[in-house]
């Protein structure tokens, strides 16, 4: 029989175990709107999550021309049914009443509604005016994680051949620039080497502040089956919180914020000093080697403690683990990407895969993941700071081959420098040298670090701000141009998860109003623009989202990335398939580099690499005299200190971060009843004996103050580790009460009123997890409590003293679990 369980209370479901090398079990999971069954149900339209980057396959519910409900597909490789709290209620916010329906213009300070034509019209006017006064420079992109494929290729014809600008990025830059640079740095190309599959496999399985059980509560469910079945794995947990994956490690180290690279080196240390590593495949396929010894031959567990403050044996431990595993699988996500020294951070998790000789084997691999749903397609695409499949800016041939493709002069693809990243994008913005700013799909105002900074810089008079949304958020309220776009299962693309897996997501609505698909959106700014390729035809010759499919296929051929073998046909069968997919692999690839490092020869390889302490480009020349043979490289780092430390004004480390219930800034999630029931306002959590030390209590409201601003909130008191206060960063002020914005008195909700300006050399992310701060009472609790989870990493220390997060009967998903290849009921 079906059975049926809340999955506010319960987000992960039941359990399903298996042992090492078998199958994942089925278990579909579904959840209807109240009042419907499956009669009622006219068809089922297949899609994938766009609410965090896991991308598990599910089919839409539609029942009078609207989305009614979801489920699961059983027969998708990436979650065999099952779904997260996200995936199964987040589909309601579509149907949220406040959605953009028309395109709005600033007229006499204030936007008001107009039509398509005159939105487009002032947007083409002043693309046209500044690139005839200023050049392509002057005009700027800042797009997202949650667009299609077909349209961030688009978006990137358009920038980089159609305007001719530098000035492309995405908010992937905050949350998956590090994955991508650590990639490049060690296999020349990027790429995620490992498979979602690998847990079926491993045996020991090592998260480096990857909190996987809230950012991809599905594969933690694949975990926990791997946990509970027979043979399970053991697992090595890097996080200064509490997090599920923490409570159910072997080893958990909780180090101070910024000292990663030191605990790495210690951990590298210790595996070599105890000669854990693997002489033959070091050989065979790395250079680098005896540079990474001498660079950690100093780094003991005992150093590396007074840095960390972890305890020495402890990371002993830890490492004797990791040395020890037949089948070791590691993952990174931003605990190590949004923290100091984050690429050289990253990278000494790559080498510690490879000293092992741990890649390319069911089991052996590592996932350096993603924070967004299609963080993997700006990156291949080109929309993120990249040229379009994964080709090298520093290359000539690369420019020329993409140059053929677009059928361009070469030089009309800029390439004299890097591509621009979004921090320095918006330091042009506001120093004037760029004039206009189209950002889609993303919201600056609460999601950048050191918000009255952005605020201002997005409120200038000269900046021309064009946002492409589907509510009237913070960003869209400070905009010149408002231009009301279609969202998931109201239009037709796919998207790429993190393991390399493509989904196609099909329309099974239309939009609301006049509400438009994003590519729809860049195809008419195009044709009104005129672009033009060498012959004088249309730059941009698709017109739908399939042939721009085939477009990028064209240009995908032949690079890591190729999607040669993928048409819309294959992908509407039953489960996703990861590229590359060819004529040569026509089922896909579940794992890279089985038979060697294929895309690090100075020829083919997407970058030359960087330093990881200036961030300063690597030559050809460098590069080919370091790694002739395209092997992977093992590149040492020094530990250095964080550049903003504690002291007595801010004598606490700040860090901020995500909630099982939430995605982004809550454009969508917070306008989901369950979703937004569960954590409905921000919150800020401390230790208990950091509590006492400062006289506070379960439910004060308190105030988190650091050089740049401060914000209140209620205290909810956790297991996090001492001199760490933690906020989660999703909350802005959409849906405070008019004029409840951060003042001179305090009183902010966003956690990045708070966050430093400041980003990694090499992948140029932000850092917002090394921001010093202090905390003040503002008012006693009297008996409230935090508006916090208590099922994830926020649990209280003290649980019977807080009521338990539920969603009721309205959060009440079903489950059904089939008994296939060897699982169990």
């Amino acid at each position: 029989m079906p059975r049926e369980s809340d999955r506010i209370a319960h987000p992960w479901g039941a359990r399903t175990p298996y042992g090492p090398g078998r199958p994942w079990p089925v278990r579909v999971d579904s959840f209807l709107q109240p009042g419907m069954s499956a009669e009622h149900i006219e068809r089922w339209v297949p899609t994938a999550s766009l609410l965090h980057s896991n991308g598990d396959a599910m089919d839409i519910a539609v029942a009078d021309g609207r989305i009614v409900g979801v489920r699961g597909r059983a027969g998708d490789r990436v979650n065999r049914g099952r779904l997260g709290p996200k995936d199964l209620f987040g589909w309601q916010a579509n149907h949220a009443t406040d959605r953009l329906t028309t395109p709005l213009v600033r007229d006499g300070g204030e936007l008001v509604a107009c039509d398509w034509d005159i939105a487009m019209a002032r947007i083409v006017t002043a693309a046209k005016s500044l690139l005839g006064e200023r050049g392509p420079g002057a005009i700027g992109f800042y797009t997202s994680g949650q667009l299609f494929l077909e349209e961030y290729y688009t978006l990137a014809v358009i920038a980089r051949a159609g305007i001719g600008t530098n000035h492309l990025d995405g908010n992937t830059r905050l949350c998956t620039a590090t994955a991508a640079e650590a990639l490049k740095e060690t296999f020349g190309c990027d790429g995620q080497p490992a498979s979602y599959a690998d847990v079926d496999h491993a045996d020991v399985i090592a998260l480096f502040g990857h909190n996987m059980a809230e950012t991809q509560p599905v594969l933690w469910m694949r975990a926990l089956d791997r946990l509970e079945g027979p043979e399970p794995p053991r697992l090595v947990c890097v996080d200064p919180r509490p997090t599920p994956a923490a409570r159910c490690a072997t080893v958990h180290l909780a180090p101070r914020a910024g000292t990663n690279v030191a605990l790495l080196n210690a951990l590298l240390h210790e595996i070599i000093r105890t000669d854990r590593i693997d002489r033959d495949y070091i050989d065979a396929r790395t250079v680098g080697f005896d540079e990474l010894a001498a660079q950690v031959a100093t780094c003991t567990p005992a150093w590396a403690a007074g840095i960390c403050d972890v305890p020495a044996r402890k990371i002993e431990h830890a490492a004797e683990v990791l040395g020890e595993a037949e089948r070791l699988l590691s993952t990174v996500l931003q605990g190590v990407y949004q923290s100091h020294q984050a690429t050289a951070a990253a990278v000494q998790v790559n080498n510690l895969q490879l000293i092992r000789g741990m890649l390319g084997r069911p089991g052996c691999g590592v996932l350096q993941m993603n924070g967004q749903p299609t963080a993997e397609n700006t990156r291949e695409c080109g929309a993120d700071g990249d040229l379009p499949g994964f080709r090298n800016w520093q290359n000539d041939r690369h420019v020329t081959d993409l140059a053929e493709i677009w059928n361009v002069e070469p030089t009309r693809i800029p390439h004299y420098a890097p591509p621009t990243p979004a921090m320095q994008i918006f330091r042009y913005a506001e120093q004037g040298s760029i004039r206009m700013l189209w950002i889609s799909g993303t919201n600056p105002a609460v999601s950048l670090p050191d918000l009255a900074r952005i605020r201002s810089i997005l409120g200038q008079e000269r900046l021309f701000t064009v946002v492409q949304d589907l509510f009237l958020t913070e960003t869209a309220q400070l905009a010149d141009v408002v231009l009301p776009a279609a969202t998931w299962g109201e239009k037709t693309g796919t998207f790429t998860n993190a393991d390399r897996t493509v989904h196609l997501s099909d329309k099974a609505v239309d939009p609301p109003g006049e509400a438009r698909p994003d590519l729809d959106i860049f195809l008419d700014f195009a044709r009104r623009m005129d672009f033009r390729d060498r012959d004088e035809r249309p730059l941009i010759a698709w017109h739908d989202p399939e042939s721009a499919f085939e477009a990028w296929k064209r240009c995908s051929e032949g690079r890591p990335c190729d999607y040669t073998g993928l048409t819309y046909d294959r992908l509407r069968g039953d489960s996703g398939i990861q590229w590359p997919c060819t004529a040569q692999a026509p089922d896909g690839t579940e794992r890279l580099y089985t038979g060697g490092i294929t895309w690090a020869t100075p020829d083919a390889c997407e970058t030359y690499g960087r330093d990881l302490v200036t961030g300063a480009a690597v030559s050809e020349t460098e590069y080919r005299a370091l790694n002739p043979d395209g092997r992977a490289v093992l590149k040492a780092a020094e530990y250095l200190p964080p550049h903003e430390d504690t002291d007595d004004e801010y004598p606490l480390q700040l860090n901020t971060g995500r909630t099982l219930y939430h995605f982004h800034t809550r454009t969508k999630t917070g306008r989901v009843p369950q979703l937004n029931a569960a954590a409905p306002d921000v919150w800020v959590e401390l230790s208990p004996s950091e509590a006492s030390r400062h006289g506070l209590a379960e439910g004060d409201l308190v105030e988190v103050t650091s050089p740049r601003g401060s914000l209140r909130g209620r205290l909810r008191i956790t297991g996090i580790r001492d001199g760490m206060v933690f906020v989660p960063f999703h909350y802005g002020y959409w849906d405070t009460p008019a004029g409840d914005q951060p003042g001179a008195d305090g009183g902010g909700r966003a956690a990045n009123e708070t966050t430093v300006t400041d980003w990694d050399p090499a992948s140029k992310q932000p850092l917002f997890k090394t921001a010093a701060a202090r905390l003040t009472l503002i008012a006693p609790g009297d008996g409230a409590i935090a508006p916090a989870p208590t099922t994830g990493a926020s649990a209280p220390v003290h649980p019977r003293t807080i009521p338990p997060t539920i969603g009721g009967p309205a959060a009440v998903a079903v489950h059904t679990t089939d008994v296939l290849e060897g699982g169990a009921r």
